[in-house]
This record gives structure tokens, sequence and C-alpha cells, in this order.
């Protein structure tokens, strides 16, 4: 699994950070968590290829968030995508998505599904789950949770000391039972390992609130808008935005393993006060910056 991170800036991108758009890759999945201003741009700066994008999540509407859909999907069309492509949103804004669409004369065709959700479950498969949350942003808004499905790990070397080799009858053991071969049980306790499935979380734009706890809640990274620092808190409050503080406080209460930090102010030209401010709290955290890549 892999995180590259084509957009780090907060709402006004400047010359070093384009505006949000994070790129989650799994097997033959890759999953765009928002599509700000460029990020077609950013896919050729990082060598990525657009057409293989099979899901979009919206965080939610604002700008900074979605400007880059047009040109994303224009571009998808231009090069003969051929999947479809599945886009997921808040309850009740697809119309924005419509909107955009219509504001200018589309060439060629891509086939799109966009899907209106809510909290819980909205996607699941034998290889993971994507979950989402209600955010607090003014607007309607979600946090994002990809979580891979545990899986058993079949000890080859040790079937081969018991006289059984690869092939079909060991696909049990990998769906968690034991077998028998040849007259012999083999059971899937002493032959296999649990591997755990691993979970990333997306917090985007919004108040503190307890669904970030829930979505963030042992997350193997957790990413999350850290918007303005500790002084700043009154601000964003009134603005529906995190602190480097609280996000870290959310990293510590969901017991995540790491907290890559992201979408933080033009107001802080260095942006060392903010990592400095969350390491107080949540010692395992990074800040964000494009074309970063992470291996999980």
């Amino acid at each position: 699994m892999k995180l590259t991170f084509l957009g780090t800036s907060q709402a006004v991108p400047d010359k070093e950070r384009n505006q949000t758009s994070i790129l989650l890759s799994h097997g033959a999945e890759n999953i765009l968590v928002d599509c700000g201003e460029g990020t077609q741009r950013q896919f050729r700066i990082a060598k990525l290829n657009p057409c293989k994008i099979t899901r979009i999540l919206i965080t939610h509407w604002h700008g900074d968030h979605v400007l880059g859909l047009p040109g994303m999907l224009q571009t998808l069309a231009l090069n003969s995508y051929s999947k479809t492509l599945h886009v997921y949103c808040p309850q009740r804004t697809r119309r924005f998505f419509d909107a955009i669409m219509s504001m200018f004369v589309f060439r060629g065709s891509i086939k799109v599904e966009v899907h209106e959700i809510g909290d819980g479950i909205f996607f699941e498969d034998k290889d993971f789950k994507l979950e989402a949350l209600k955010m607090k942003h003014g607007t309607g808004c979600l946090a994002y949770s990809f979580v891979e499905k545990d899986k058993r790990k079949v000890k080859m070397s040790e079937l081969k000391k018991a006289g059984v080799s690869e092939g079909p009858w060991l696909k049990g053991l990998q769906q968690g039972k034991s077998i028998e071969h040849k007259g012999k049980k083999i059971d899937v306790s002493k032959y296999t390992n649990l591997v755990k499935g691993k979970k990333i979380a997306f917090i985007f734009d919004t108040a503190y609130n307890e669904n970030c706890l829930k979505i963030a809640k042992d997350a193997d990274v957790l990413i999350s808008e850290a918007c303005f620092s500790e002084e700043d808190e009154k601000l964003a409050e009134e603005r529906d935005h995190l602190t480097d503080a609280q996000a870290a406080t959310i990293a510590k209460k969901s017991k995540v393993n790491k907290l890559i930090l992201t979408h933080v102010s033009q107001r802080y030209p260095s942006k060392k006060i903010i990592v400095d401010e969350a390491k107080k709290i949540f010692k395992n955290t990074e800040l964000a910056h494009d074309f970063m890549s992470v291996e999980i």
C-alpha cells in the first residue's frame, strides 16, 4: 500500500504546495481523496498514470478540494479511460458535481457513477472496505477510512516439511480453515499466520468532534488537516478547522501509529511550528509535502 501526496496546501496554493489531493494505491485500486485544482498536472510531475484511478472520494465541495475534477475527468476522457469511475460524496451534494460539469463543453465521453453517501461502510470487497463519517465544517463534509482486511499467510516452508506442496488445496488455509490433504490433517493454526490488515484514515476540514476519534480509531496512519497553530485555536473554531494540537490529540486518543499533517494555513511561512506543537502531544508526527510518498 502506498500514499502519494499530490497537494498539501490550504485553500490558497503556493509555489511549493498545490491544493488538496492524495492518492492511495492498493493492488489494482488507486483511490484519489479530493481533487484540488491542478491535480492532473501533479500526476504528470509525479510520473503517475491518472487512467489508473478507480475511485475518487470527495470530502466536501469547497473549491480547493474539487476544482481539479473537471480537468481530471477531461484528461481521462482524452486518454481513452475505459473503466467506470466511481465518485463518492456527502449526501444531497451530487448537484455540485453536475453543476461543475455543466460549466464547459466536455470533449469525449467517460463512464462516471456518482454515489451520495452517509455515515458507515459504503464499499466492501474481499480485500478492503471504505467507511465515511460526517464532519463539522459548515457544509456537508465527510472523513474517510480505508481498512484492509486481515489475511492468512501460509507457512510454505513448514508445509513442505510436512510433505504438502503448493496447489489449490491451500485455499482452505487461506480462508482460515483446517484442511485434509492426502489423509493428513493440516491445522490452520499451525501452518498459517494471521496478518492484520492496515488502516488509513483521512480527516480534512473540520472542527474537532467525536467522529474524528471514531474514524481514526487504531489507524496505522492518520492523515489530518492542521490548518492552525495552538495560539489560533479561536480562529480555527470560527472557521470549523483543526489546530495542530487537536489533530495530535485525535491521534493520541485514537491510538493511531503515525500522524501526517497537511492543509496548513499560508499564514505560517515556516510550517515547523505546526509539527513542533503537534509532537508535544503525539511524537510520531510528520508534515506532508507535495510528492511525498509513504509505503505502508
